[in-house]
């Protein structure tokens, strides 16, 4: 969220920033709000010299042993007076707030202008694609012919988009969680466990709220939400809080469950594990420096490939147009594995820095040499989300034999298992 000084200095700029995000503001109402908010302001300082100067005025003629009844008269008039802008500037602020809070954070200057996500770039591609392109059966026949996948008993027991794994394929997803949580700590990542539940200050402060409310899961008792993502609670550890510059970066990641309605989207990848309400993810979210951020995005982005080359799955990285950023991003690569059995491209992986941007909303500072606090730049990436990496096993790894292969870096975590092979009959 910018300061309203900043908008109203930078307006051309944040203006083409939102419209390039294809987010609607309501520039009127910004300078309308603007002008009324500093009309008050001014009223109101002249109202407080007014009753500054009644006071000294009274004080000197109860002195003299004048009657000073009229201009205590005018004191409380212009009390009044006071209270009422104040009241009406209170008003105005908070919707000047509301609205600077939907405007979009600005992308990068070298990030790609585009009107759709049909203009994002292809920056680099990593594996070969052919291996099983022409005989791979899709994901959901697959795993449930191996009895791994339960799409109609988590169904039956939820509804659509929620699975279940039994198994040796639950067993793989508690593999995968794993391999990528060890993998990220090895290489500096400090591991937090976080809630699944947040209230309405965190999803503010990474950007979610109030924009995307409809597609959250709410328990209106309590006013908490569903996490759609780790970002949101590994983000707001720090809210409110300074680091020390000589402790930057600091890079946490985290496994939790996430919850989307994905609202909008029914109809769409209705069969298969592509679009789920409830799945499972390991995220990775540093906070860094402003003068080395666009570094740490890139380590961000090659810690998430490390996790796909050791999984030998090919994959590609994409860097998205202006059109295609989320709303609190200021720059973002897509990491896309390839899934024959359906012959797609699948998102696995949004590695993104917000620079300050959601540092502002959760007032997470760091101070410098010098003791001057300032705030610092956010960044998270994917490390990644499970269901469609599952996708891309069991359609890349699948044998003439009609059984699946387990990638070498998972079998550790299944018990030495290398195949899977006859169908699990577990219930």
């Amino acid at each position: 969220m910018f300061p309203v000084k900043y908008v109203r200095d930078n307006l051309e700029m944040v203006r083409v920033a939102a419209q390039r995000k294809r987010v609607k503001v309501d520039w009127r109402l910004f300078e309308e709000l603007e002008e009324r908010r500093r009309t008050l302001i001014q009223l109101i300082e002249e109202q407080k010299h007014r009753h500054n100067l009644l006071t000294g005025e009274i004080a000197k003629k109860k002195r003299e042993g004048v009657d000073v009844k009229a201009l205590l008269e005018e004191g409380r008039e212009v009390s009044s007076r006071i209270r009422k802008e104040e009241e009406g500037l209170s008003e105005t602020e908070k919707a000047l707030n509301e609205l600077i809070s939907a405007i979009p954070n600005i992308p990068h200057a070298s990030v790609p202008i585009g009107e759709n996500a049909s203009e994002n770039v292809v920056v680099r591609q990593w594996g070969e694609i052919s291996r099983n392109s022409v005989t791979a059966v899709p994901h959901y026949e697959f795993g449930e012919r191996l009895g791994i996948l339960q799409l109609d008993r988590g169904a039956k027991i939820t509804g659509s988009f929620f699975p279940a794994f039994a198994g040796s394929g639950a067993r793989l997803v508690r593999g995968l969680i794993n391999y990528m949580i060890d993998l990220h700590v090895s290489n500096g990542f400090s591991e937090v466990w976080v809630p699944a539940l947040v209230n309405r200050k965190s999803l503010f402060g990474t950007g979610q709220l109030p924009s995307l409310e409809s597609d959250m899961y709410w328990l209106q008792e309590d006013d908490f939400f569903l996490i759609p993502t780790a970002e949101v609670p590994v983000t707001n550890l720090l809210r409110d809080e300074i680091l020390e510059e000589a402790n930057l970066p600091r890079r946490y990641c985290a496994y939790t469950p996430c919850f989307r309605r994905e609202a909008g989207a029914y109809g769409k990848d209705t069969r298969g594990l592509v679009r789920l309400h409830q799945f499972d993810k390991v995220e990775m979210v540093s906070f860094s420096h402003p003068e080395t951020s666009y570094e740490d995005l890139e380590f961000l982005v090659t810690e998430a490939e490390k996790v796909l080359q050791g999984l030998h799955l090919p994959y590609r990285v994409i860097e998205l147009c202006t059109a295609d950023l989320s709303f609190a991003a200021a720059k973002c690569y897509d990491l896309e594995v390839w899934a024959p059995g359906i012959e797609r491209w699948l998102e696995v992986s949004s590695c993104s820095n917000f620079e300050g941007f959601q540092a502002r909303r959760a007032n997470i500072r760091f101070r410098g040499k010098k003791g001057k606090t300032d705030f610092l730049h956010t960044l998270n990436g994917s490390g990644l989300a499970l269901p469609r990496v599952i996708i891309a096993i069991l359609e890349n790894f699948q044998t003439e034999k009609g059984s699946l292969s387990i990638p070498e870096v998972l079998q550790p975590y299944m018990g030495g298992m290398s195949e899977i092979l006859d169908p699990e009959d577990l219930f």
